[in-house]
């Protein structure tokens, strides 16, 4: 057996055992199972209102119809968009990273080898061959001249670069769920704001109401004055009252315009009015709301599911980052035409092939690899304490948004008795006053009683929606 046999079998021993070690490929932790609460509030429901499409939920054409512009034109949905894409990129690129890396070459060099070197000696050695004649000969300066192929392929015997792809692979869901996050979000904020901007509507109307029966209690107060039964400070009084709720009248006008604007931002648009539907106080809420299970918010909702898609992300760069202190085989193989005359380059006698097998190890370079290996273990238990969090998170919001939805509905249905009463009692005053059995100061009271009652009732069935809408969304709906 020749020597080139015995490299032959060293190599194919050498490729046989490394081969033969992916065996103990490093496998990624398993993402632990968080152990959630059996039912929200004691009660467990099959099925969610995060299930709903929000054009089911949302009956308000107006709303339906502002959520889809704003999917189409929103920033922050196309930034994410992007984001995505860049995800994608990066899986490609893992994906690259299996297969042999093979690039077209044409090199051209040259050399002028000294006399007193080995290849100046062997060359000169060379031509004096019989042999060796005409365009054989090795000139000197000697040119070197190729064409052809040449390939690098990092053989993945630890499945490193299979846990790079899953990697980001996991990275790639994890950015959709982003998107998800960042489209619930948005359906949520434009619900609440459009309600807002429906409870500020609601707001003006009762100002504006309350400005006019002011405007004729000042009226009244004027004639009871030039009859001598009350005094100017009655007429002061009631003026300033006056004032003071066509100031509030200004102020919630410009709220509406800030609203508006938000509004208009998330759309993706400049400032321009926007269209609304029927009063708040005629908007009606679903009469049962169903938030499900929470093993069910674990699947659902979009920064859980991120979290989750992190995790695993992180616990497979652990995997990789200790495979790296195993050592990595690479093959170099070519194929090309090769000469050191341009005029022999296409002979079919100039073509040469060959293959450079090396085994690389790690050795001095280990400290860096151990602080890589810790980083990763960081990280990963970061991201397990993140998905920790985002389900007690998730968990809570649902909890309070339901809580919310409970008790707003009794305190509005005790405020509306508690305006019904005082719009009587408003009246009452009034014709009392008229009679002279109750003071320009109890009629004060009564209207302004009955004003802050209407807007606190108005602000309650903001709250009512308000809630509706963040338990919607710690429900993940909206994304599907």
């Amino acid at each position: 057996m020749n020597r080139y046999k015995l490299h032959w079998l060293f190599f194919g021993g050498l490729l046989a055992g490394s081969l033969g070690g992916c065996r103990i490929m490093h496998q990624p932790a398993p993402t632990p199972v968080m152990m959630t609460p059996s039912s929200f509030t004691g009660k467990a429901d099959s099925t969610g209102i995060g299930e709903q499409p929000f054009r089911s939920l949302f009956t308000d054409p107006n709303l339906v119809a502002l959520i889809d512009t704003a999917l189409v034109r929103n920033l922050d949905v196309k930034i994410a968009l992007q984001r995505i894409e860049g995800a994608r990129a990066m899986y490609s690129i893992s994906q690259g990273a299996l297969l042999p890396q093979v690039d077209a070459v044409a090199a051209a060099g040259i050399d002028r080898f000294g006399r007193y070197t080995l290849n100046g000696v062997g060359n000169f050695d060379t031509n004096l061959s019989d042999n060796v004649r005409g365009n054989l000969r090795i000139p000197n300066p000697t040119p070197d001249l190729f064409a052809g192929f040449r390939a690098s392929w990092e053989l993945d015997i630890w499945g490193k670069l299979r846990n790079r792809r899953r990697a980001a692979y996991n990275r790639v869901l994890a950015s959709v769920e982003g998107r998800n996050l960042v489209v619930t979000a948005l359906v949520a904020d434009i619900a609440r704001l459009y309600y807002s901007l429906l409870a500020d509507d609601a707001e003006l109307e009762i100002i504006r109401d309350n400005i006019e029966l002011q405007q004729r209690a000042v009226e009244l107060v004027t004639v009871q004055k030039q009859a001598g039964r009350v005094t100017e400070l009655a007429v002061q009084q009631v003026n300033a009252q006056l004032l003071n709720t066509r100031a509030l009248e200004g102020q919630v006008r410009q709220q509406i315009v800030e609203t508006e604007n938000q509004l208009n931002g998330l759309l993706g648009r400049y400032p321009t009015p926007i269209p609304r539907g029927s009063s708040i106080q005629d908007q009606q809420l679903p009469g049962s709301v169903r938030a499900g299970v929470p093993a069910q918010l674990v699947r659902r909702r979009p920064d859980i599911r991120q979290a989750e898609r992190e995790l695993e992300a992180a616990n497979v760069d652990v995997a990789v980052a200790r495979a790296e202190f195993l050592p990595g085989l690479t093959l170099t193989p070519y194929l090309g035409l090769n000469a050191f005359r341009p005029g022999v380059l296409l002979n079919p006698a100039s073509v040469a092939t060959g293959v450079l097998g090396s085994l690389v190890a790690p050795v001095f370079n280990r400290r860096l690899l151990r602080g890589n290996l810790a980083s990763s273990q960081a990280q990963s238990r970061e991201a397990y304490y993140a998905y920790q969090r985002a389900i007690l998170t998730g968990v809570g919001e649902v909890v309070n948004s339901l809580q919310g939805l409970e008790n707003y509905r009794d305190v509005a249905d005790l405020q509306t008795q508690e305006v019904a009463v005082l719009r009587q009692a408003a009246t009452t005053a009034n014709d009392l006053f008229s009679a002279s059995y109750a003071t320009y100061l109890e009629v004060i009271t009564a209207q302004r009683s009955v004003l802050d009652a209407e807007l606190g009732l108005i602000n309650t069935k903001q709250a009512q929606f308000t809630a509706l809408i963040d338990l919607y969304r710690a429900l993940g709906g909206g994304w599907q």
